[in-house]
């Protein structure tokens, strides 16, 4: 197995002033080129000690997104002002590392998670270096995804498990449903059972678009039920056309579970953790790098805002 040298995030501490005004402050000393070039070298910076609040949040992320919307953003965890709180659902699962939107057309560049709630224990935050996962994933694995991974969806038509078409699309129009999927690029097809089936294909690896670096950077093991925890249940009871959520190879065949399995184990694996305490703040590289979470006990509040 290729390993690459374990990588660590830069951490960041007080040295002057202190608190948000600090932090700031040499933010904007250092200016949006620099920061940019730090997190292409370093893929993560952790901002310990400032004693960032959900008021001062917004000055911080308008140094750390220059480009994310909504400048004036609220308190943490408001859906408004490109600031949203994450999940806390099953907090006694693990959440595996992923890159976020990568199943997408598009997806952000960058990521802040700020810590408004740590939790009692646990709740780290995974980041694997994507550059080390795909040199640790097999060579053959690697050649047979170079066409790229398909996305299926799958909308019943008012009775099943999971969407309804109508409900998904906001219409019980057919005519307006294919009208918006021909403007997205995804391929689709109405079923004999009246649902419809979605799907796209998307690069498994990519380019950092600084560093040039090939990285890992999809979805296969949060769309595809042997990684998906409760939506395995899933496999066991549905035909595979039916499943609400699958991944596939490009050609449409089916990615075996134990690929799937050893896919998340290669990625744990270097996995690196990331501790919260109140306060703390986290800029991310969402191409270089992929982030999950850890099991916790009591209350957790991440909240995140992203951009290009």
């Amino acid at each position: 197995m290729v390993r690459l040298e374990n990588w660590t995030p830069l951490e960041i501490d007080p040295v002057g002033i202190g608190g948000p005004e600090e932090l700031v402050q040499r933010l904007s000393e250092l200016g949006p080129r620099e920061l940019t070039g730090l997190l292409a070298e370093e893929k993560a910076l952790v901002f310990r000690g400032f004693d960032v609040t959900a008021e001062s949040l917004s000055a911080v992320l308008a140094q750390l997104l220059p480009n994310r919307s909504g400048q004036d953003a609220g308190a943490c965890g408001r859906t408004v002002d490109a600031v949203f709180r994450t999940e806390t659902g099953r907090p006694e699962t693990t959440v595996w590392p992923y890159h976020k939107m990568s199943a997408a057309h598009a997806w952000p560049t960058r990521l802040a998670m700020y810590c408004d709630t740590a939790p009692l224990t646990g709740g780290e935050s995974m980041v694997v270096d994507a550059e080390g996962w795909l040199a640790a994933l097999d060579p053959a694995l690697r050649e047979r995804l170079l066409p790229g991974v398909r996305y299926v969806r799958y909308f019943h038509d008012g009775s099943g498990i999971g969407e309804s078409w109508q409900g998904a699309f906001g219409t019980d129009r057919r005519e307006q449903v294919e009208l918006f999927l021909d403007g997205t690029g995804d391929e689709w097809v109405w079923k004999a059972d009246g649902g419809i089936q979605v799907s796209r294909v998307l690069p498994a690896t990519v380019r950092h678009p600084i560093t040039g670096s090939e990285v890992w950077f999809n979805q296969i093991h949060r769309w595809h039920p042997a990684g998906s925890g409760p939506r395995e249940v899933l496999w066991r009871m549905l035909p595979e056309e039916q499943l609400p959520w699958n991944a596939t190879f490009a050609d449409g065949s089916a990615i075996p579970g134990h690929t799937v399995t050893e896919i998340c184990g290669r990625g744990i694996a270097t996995a690196v953790d990331i501790p919260w305490n109140r306060g703390d703040l986290m800029l991310l590289d969402n191409v270089s790098l992929a982030h999950g979470r850890r099991p916790f006990t009591g209350a957790r509040r991440i909240c995140v805002a992203m951009s290009n």
